[in-house]
């Protein structure tokens, strides 16, 4: 096993590369009515979100996050106000970023920052651009769809390959642990009625199960 903390571990790299593939959408990106960046503790989402911006995809970039236990000590002023602060230090202008504070899960990010947006007037919004970590995609886009169904969304993340990612980020029990739980988020949450359901092929589920029995579990509930 490797001593590097930023490197995927040689006996669960398959496993790991299985989870990561099957979260990602795999979108095709084009201009939308708003952007929404989830908070996280990768600061890639303000990344992303800030490139698409520059590159016109869309007029409005909303950030919504206050803080989860992963992320407390990496954003200790909130989620949402430490991307706002990396896009105003990367050429957003203020009056093109709102921000949303208080969400402490992925769906309260996804209700309250529709009602932030109709209550700033953004009452027609048809299509979405929702960016998250690489491996939030999924469960994103099955919880955006079950709370705000009549908009097209589309899932971006800052494109980084596994590997690049897991170095950028710097900790890859951190990432695991938190793959594995927004893995197990996929049913446990349609099955609440707090997304609509997912397909998950067999080869998915046994990885999932692998890891979990490896003790990648600190993000389960």
């Amino acid at each position: 096993m490797t001593n590097s903390p930023a490197v995927i571990p040689a006996e669960i790299r398959e496993d790991v590369e299985t989870l990561w593939n099957y979260h990602q959408m795999g979108h095709e990106l084009r201009p939308t009515d708003i952007g929404i960046g989830l908070g996280s503790h990768d600061i890639g989402v303000a990344m992303i979100g800030t490139d698409l911006y520059h590159r016109g995809m869309y007029p409005i970039l909303l950030f919504t996050g206050a803080n989860a236990p992963p992320t407390v000590e990496v954003f200790p002023r909130g989620e949402a106000v430490h991307y706002r602060e990396y896009a105003l230090e990367h050429g957003v202008p203020d009056e093109a970023i709102l921000i949303e504070t208080k969400a402490r899960h992925t769906a309260e990010n996804i209700v309250l920052s529709r009602e932030l947006l109709e209550e700033r007037g953004y009452k027609d919004i048809k299509t979405v651009t929702l960016m998250s970590r690489p491996y939030q995609q999924r469960r994103g886009y099955s919880i955006c769809k079950k709370h705000w169904p009549e908009v097209d969304v589309i899932c971006a993340s800052h494109p980084l390959p596994i590997d690049d990612y897991f170095a950028f980020i710097g900790n890859a029990k951190k990432v695991i642990d938190t793959m594995v739980g927004d893995t197990q988020r996929i049913d446990t949450w349609a099955e609440a009625g707090w997304a609509i359901p997912q397909p998950m092929p067999d080869s998915v589920r046994a990885a999932y199960g692998r890891l979990v029995a490896a003790g990648y579990t600190s993000r389960l509930v």
